[in-house]
């Protein structure tokens, strides 16, 4: 048996630049027919999203999934919270997670696995100004590096 094929609706870029991805795991997400025509269409973004453990569920809030224009019922609601899929020892490690280590929980790509939508949810730490330039100087060096290396 094959691997379904992995592809990619929306990425959280904003995400992997502000803060520190320490932990990552992937979700379900529970959604209505005409957001998956929609996310089928890219209409989705995931800019100012998080994840927020209520109740021993956790939950996609932010998520804008746009409205599917050829929807046969009433459209749905674009920034609705959603519903993840998660075991209950994943949501019990994320609870303690967020709230002894005061960590936060964001969404950093939503994907399509097989005909399934995936969501890949990150541990993260934000990052201060100073860590953030550092981090861009090494990308720099890095990439000057690589390019000395493909020139010889």
């Amino acid at each position: 048996m094959s691997t379904p094929e992995r592809r990619s609706i929306a990425l959280n870029r904003r995400a992997r630049h502000d803060y520190e991805v320490l932990d990552r795991i992937e979700a379900g997400v529970v959604l209505q027919g005409s957001e998956v025509k929609a996310l089928r269409a890219g209409r989705a973004n995931l800019i100012d999203s998080h994840v927020k453990i209520e109740r021993r569920e956790a939950w996609l809030i932010g998520t804008h999934i746009g409205p599917y224009e050829n929807a046969s019922i009433e459209p749905h609601e674009p920034r609705r919270k959603r519903k993840l899929l998660l075991h209950g020892s994943q949501i019990r490690k994320l609870h303690h997670q967020t709230t002894v280590k005061g960590l936060t929980i964001v969404p950093l790509e939503l994907y399509f696995l097989g005909q399934n939508v995936k969501v890949e949810i990150g541990v993260v730490r934000g990052q201060k100004r100073h860590d953030k330039r550092e981090n861009l100087k090494k990308r720099d060096a890095q990439r000057e590096i690589d390019r000395a290396r493909r020139e010889r």
